[in-house]
């Protein structure tokens, strides 16, 4: 089963997003496997850290590279996409030459409790990762509006919802199966015989 690198714009621990991204993992059953990767501990970019690259960092990049594809949840922050989304963009973009999002295929959602459902910043932030090199899917795109009497936990309960939702699921695993490059096959270890 595909495994999806999961980024949440929000470190709030009651975050609407991170529910959301929880909602859509319980939905996706046995069509994708999704990882929520931890950015609490990815400092602000300096470039000058690569010199000792934070452990954040080397364990975000990992996550990306073991993936198979990539979701991106997030909020809306005056009309824009949160910081700390683009500070994980940009740590993994570099070194130069080795990005670890390069060739990943990506889709974005995201919720609010307002009636635009994140769209904006979606719009925004699907711009920029376009340029790191991800393949993110077009369609369908998914502003939801968040009302908690939709969810259970991290299950969908309200029927037009999780209808919306698992068309979503599908759609993205049929985008993964298309364009995913195929991970190299594991070398055998030369000094086993």
């Amino acid at each position: 089963m595909p495994t999806v690198a999961v980024f949440v714009g929000s470190l709030r621990r009651e975050s609407l997003n991170r529910r959301f991204a929880e909602s859509i993992a319980a939905l996706a059953g046995d069509r994708l496997r999704f990882d929520i990767v931890d950015l609490s501990d990815v400092p602000m970019y300096n470039d000058d850290l690569w010199a000792e690259t934070p452990a954040g960092v080397t364990r975000m990049k990992a996550a990306i590279e073991a993936a198979d594809a990539v979701l991106f949840v997030t909020p809306e922050y005056n009309r824009s996409y949160p910081a700390v989304l683009k500070n994980a963009i940009d740590w993994a973009s570099r070194p130069y030459g080795r990005s670890s999002w390069a060739g990943k295929p990506a889709a974005v959602v995201g919720t609010s409790p307002g009636s635009l459902g994140a769209a904006v910043a979606q719009n925004e932030l699907r711009n920029i990762l376009t340029v790191v090199g991800l393949i993110v899917m077009g369609q369908p795109e998914v502003y939801f509006q968040f009302k908690p009497e939709a969810f259970e936990g991290a299950d969908v309960v309200e029927p037009g919802a999780r209808t919306i939702l698992n068309h979503f699921v599908d759609a993205f695993a049929a985008f993964v199966a298309r364009t995913a490059q195929p991970r190299p096959a594991e070398q055998p270890d030369a000094t086993r015989s």
